[in-house]
């Protein structure tokens, strides 16, 4: 079984059931993933198998810290092995470390997990804020607009989102700016 064959199938068991809306917004992350391909090169399956499997933490079944990053990345290590990178990406996914530092978790996730390459945060956050929870494409200030009214602005998410605004902003706007570059003849990066 291929890297994103086995991510798709164990993300699906762990989110369709208990939380069929967080399965389709990570279907919608890895469809994402999938159409940034051209800036990918040899990276592309491992960023979709991130993307389906970034909010497996939410997961009933597996959610010890409340804090899904955390969560879905020890998982990945501890019980299925998973390839390094993936779990790396899961643990620090959408600005994951400020998250952390809301929740008095930053220590932990810090010291577990390194952080991948930036191009590949940035492509995950990317994926991320650019698709609803219902798995369509948004923009990410509208993404981010969403998930403070659905938290709260006042909630350790809502306080948490607010602050990492810029970055998402950043990484959206690099990812962008790769895609143009690869959509008028240059290489991936």
């Amino acid at each position: 079984m291929g890297l994103t064959e086995w991510a798709y199938s164990l993300s699906e068991s762990l989110l369709s059931d208990p939380l069929p809306r967080r399965w389709a917004h990570s279907l919608g992350v890895a469809e994402r993933a999938r159409s940034l391909g051209p800036i990918l090169s040899d990276d592309a399956e491992l960023l979709e198998a991130a993307a389906v499997l970034h909010d497996i933490g939410y997961s009933p079944a597996i959610a010890v810290t409340g804090f899904h990053p955390l969560d879905g990345a020890r998982f990945l290590r501890d019980q299925e092995s998973a390839d390094e990178r993936v779990v790396r990406l899961v643990a620090h996914h959408s600005c994951a470390l400020l998250e952390a530092e809301e929740r008095g978790l930053r220590q932990e996730l810090e010291s577990e997990f390194e952080l991948e390459r930036p191009d590949l945060v940035d492509a995950l956050l990317y994926c991320d804020m650019t698709t609803k929870p219902d798995g369509t494409h948004t923009t990410p200030a509208e993404r981010l607009d969403e998930i403070v009214q659905r938290y709260g602005p006042d909630t350790i998410v809502g306080r948490f989102i607010q602050r990492a605004a810029p970055e998402i902003h950043g990484a959206a706007k690099r990812v962008e700016a790769r895609l143009a570059r690869v959509s008028v003849g240059d290489q991936p990066m």
